[in-house]
């Protein structure tokens, strides 16, 4: 079949499978050409199909030379073509082996106790020991089943107290358009942090270090975004922003754990705000986004998931025994946006944008790019009026 994109409420509900391997090829190739990382060779990945998580896998695999295994739930092809993530995984996994690296994705709800136990299992088969080194948790989603009580909590992105009035992009349409979000019920905001907070993180690592599958010395890391004041009425200061510091609170709960029982050590990474299926749908932050991409693009200091995660485990968490983190105890890979000469430039134009000037003023064909290419689309060399087998 011919795929072509479909959006839908600027959300791409298609993907191109020829095109999403061919982003992850190059994504791979780029980071072979990189200096290599001295880490640990045993790495799972909880949620490591698309986005830092892939990036960070990468990284490990083909900077760092390490065996991974990543857990994410992808749709699979049927009648159409599968989720990203599915694609993203078998490149990954092929690309892997062939270098002699030991790779398997396994597709399951990382949420359950049933995919904890298949994933334990499969660290004792897979890794040399039967244990990691390292474990990403980047995972995810806007609902979470409760694995004990099988309650379905739903996240939303919604201020607290006041509600949010301000502006953002229509992508699509590439026009200035007025946004408006209620604020959250109180009710709403617990629900969020038990979806997208440090409890599932938390059940990982306990179900982990009790089967023993967590080597002397592991690391953990989650990921986290804090963005600029301008952002922080819809992200920080809302109900997204009490899940994050619940992630936080966790991981310091984790820290102490595993530094007793296994001289390891739990952080959060603090990451550069990035074009992701979520980020472009957050009011805001898309037209944030244009801005900052147009900005540090001019400066020099623009990375993608790719450049970002390869800086962090090369520069901020293997460069010496310990993570390098700040005075709030956090890995900082957002240093270079929250930089104050590139936060003052964004100021500085953040009230002229306007749908006239929109183009011209930020990188909209840049956030365009990053977002089709996510899919599988606009990729170059990829024939897109070709037959495509969606297996």
């Amino acid at each position: 079949m011919v795929i072509e994109p479909k959006i839908i409420n600027s959300i791409c509900i298609t993907a191109h499978p020829v095109g999403l391997e061919a982003v992850t090829k190059r994504q791979i190739e780029w980071t072979k050409n990189q200096p290599k990382i001295d880490m640990p060779k045993r790495v799972l990945v909880l949620g490591g199909s698309t986005g830092y998580g892939l990036s960070t896998r990468i990284t490990a695999a083909f900077a760092g030379g390490a065996d991974t295994l990543c857990v994410s739930f992808e749709k699979e092809p049927a009648k159409r073509a599968a989720s990203p993530g599915f694609y993203n995984n078998r490149m990954f996994d092929k690309e892997a082996q062939a270098l002699g690296l030991k790779a398997e994705s396994i597709n399951a709800d990382a949420f359950s106790h049933e995919t904890r136990k298949v994933v334990i299992a499969k660290i004792k088969e897979l890794f040399e020991g039967g244990q990691v080194d390292l474990v990403v948790y980047s995972l995810a989603s806007p609902v979470r089943v409760d694995p004990d009580t099988g309650e379905m909590y739903k996240s939303v992105i919604k201020p607290i107290g006041n509600a949010f009035k301000g502006k953002t992009i229509n992508v699509v349409r590439e026009e200035v358009v007025a946004a408006e979000i209620p604020a959250c019920e109180e009710a709403e905001i617990e629900p969020t942090i038990k979806v997208m907070g440090g409890e599932d993180w938390k059940i990982w690592i306990d179900a982990m270090l009790e089967a023993g599958v967590l080597a002397e010395g592991v690391k953990t890391t989650a990921y986290s975004y804090h963005g600029p004041h301008i952002t922080h009425n819809i992200y920080w200061d809302g109900t997204i922003g009490q899940a994050k510091k619940h992630l936080k609170k966790t991981s310091d709960e984790l820290e102490k754990k595993l530094k007793s029982a296994l001289g390891g050590e739990s952080f959060v990474a603090v990451n550069k705000a990035l074009v992701t299926r979520s980020s472009s749908v957050i009011p805001v932050v898309p037209l944030y986004i244009t801005l900052l991409f147009k900005i540090m693009k001019e400066k020099g200091t623009h990375e993608g998931c790719m450049e970002q995660m390869y800086r962090m485990l090369a520069h901020k968490v293997y460069k010496t025994g310990m993570a390098e983190r700040d005075d709030a105890d956090l890995v900082r890979m957002d240093d270079w946006e929250m930089d104050q000469a590139v936060q003052d430039e964004i100021m500085k134009y953040w009230e002229q944008i306007e749908t006239s000037n929109l183009k011209e003023l930020t990188d909209l064909a840049g956030f365009h790019k990053d977002y089709m290419e996510l899919h599988g689309f606009e990729v170059e060399g990829v024939d897109y009026s070709a037959d495509v087998d969606i297996n």
